[in-house]
């Protein structure tokens, strides 16, 4: 896609079916899909760093072993940080990576789009 491109020209794009399997957004979406991983960056978005604890508590529905698997798979896309700290007790925090980060604008507009369409 061209960095240049509009949103109005992506959409005639799409419409045309010229929309390949390599399309940053089809690619995006699939990297966001799954029940938890949202959820997770979301609640990551919150605090400069949270441990597992703190991730289980804001997501109480989520299973320990989901939660470790999810969090292991958004660290490999580089979505999130692992930080081992070899102290006693040991324990690990989790970040948003730097292209976690880059994901506020997109929750942002995100949350201006459910303001905006989504009553109660």
């Amino acid at each position: 896609m061209k960095k240049d491109m509009t949103a109005e020209e992506y959409l005639h794009r799409v419409l045309s079916d010229d929309v390949r399997d390599d399309c940053p957004m089809r690619r995006t979406l699939e990297l966001l899909s799954g029940k938890w991983r949202t959820h997770i960056i979301y609640e990551l978005c919150k605090k400069p760093s949270c441990r597992f604890g703190e991730l289980k508590k804001a997501l109480p529905r989520i299973t320990n072993t989901m939660l470790t698997k999810t969090l292991r798979k958004l660290e490999d896309l580089g979505i999130v940080r692992r930080e081992q700290f070899n102290e006693i007790p040991p324990h690990v925090e989790y970040s948003l990576a730097e292209q976690g980060r880059a994901l506020l604008p997109v929750f942002f507009e995100l949350a201006r789009w459910g303001e905006a369409y989504l009553k109660e």
